[in-house]
């Protein structure tokens, strides 16, 4: 058996390892409703965290750490528009809304008297 497959399976453990303390949490999070909201949700969170930690230790753990990095360094390098630019495209977007939805209701209306003419209803 080589080393690769060993640390396969051991990283296949491991996150089975951190589902069963999540599940433990959520469970004991309602089983112990008598307890404080608060110190039931620190709990939760604690044992979130110590799942989030066992699960790091994994080679699928460390990859998703490489790739939040990596996000994050990519997020900095994103120039973000400025206000004026926000404002200004917000406020067409807006606009553009709107006009769509005039036509929307203008073609409706349309529709609707030459339906009404069809049929022989009210309006017609």
């Amino acid at each position: 058996m080589s080393s690769e497959t060993v640390n396969v399976k051991f990283d296949l453990v491991k996150l089975v390892i951190a589902a069963l303390v999540v599940i433990a949490a959520v469970v004991g999070f309602y089983v112990f409703d008598d307890q404080s909201t608060p110190l039931r949700v620190a709990g939760l969170l604690a044992a979130t965290g110590v799942a989030a930690w066992i699960g790091l230790q994994t080679e699928p753990g460390r990859r998703f750490w490489n790739f939040l990095q990596d996000a994050q360094f990519e997020v900095r390098k994103v120039v973000w528009p400025t206000r004026q630019e926000t404002l200004q495209t917000t406020l067409l977007v807006i606009g553009v809304v709107i006009l769509a939805a005039l036509i929307l209701w203008g073609l409706d209306a349309v529709l609707g008297w030459a339906i009404r003419l069809l049929i022989g209803g009210p309006g017609g």
